[in-house]
């Protein structure tokens, strides 16, 4: 790896594992989640770590990719401000659902999730159409997530 990929990778990689991490440590599969009414589509708990761990290395290698490809200086910071408030908002979901047990607050929060990782699809499919294409998996995961945290608020309401 020569020295201009080292430094995209580091922080691109440190940042996918520190959003994972504060991501995992919210999120609590404790008695209050167990107890929770879900949809007969809900999958197996063992699906959501192994589904992550692939949309975060997806995510990684969109972000390296995209901010390489940035056309300019500014193009490169705005890469990494989209990310970073993706990654904030992806935390920001595990928190207001496990942690407030706030399925409600979850879902309305999930939509600003969703509409970040469109942004950074076409943002950076402006000039790397590869990045654009890492992050569809994303979109998905989150699409199905999203209909999944709605009908658990459905399924439980009213909360708090």
């Amino acid at each position: 790896m020569n020295r201009m990929m080292i430094i995209p990778v580091t922080i691109a990689t440190a940042a996918a594992i520190c959003v994972a991490a504060l991501g995992a440590t919210v999120t609590d599969l404790g008695p209050w989640y167990q107890a929770l009414a879900k949809p007969d589509w809900n999958p197996p708990d063992v699906v959501f770590p192994m589904g992550w761990t692939l949309i975060y290395a997806l995510i990684t290698v969109a972000g390296i990719t995209a901010w390489r490809a940035a056309p300019t200086a500014v193009a490169a910071e705005w890469v990494i401000g989209l990310f970073a408030l993706n990654g904030f908002l992806n935390i920001s979901w595990s928190l207001l659902f496990f942690r407030f047990q706030r399925p409600d607050w979850a879902f309305a929060e999930v939509i600003l999730l969703w509409l970040s990782i469109l942004a950074m699809i076409v943002y950076c499919g402006r000039f790397s159409r590869s990045a654009a294409l890492l992050l569809v998996p994303y979109l998905g995961w989150v699409s199905f997530a999203a209909a999944l945290n709605r009908a658990v608020a459905q399924l439980n309401a009213p909360f708090g």
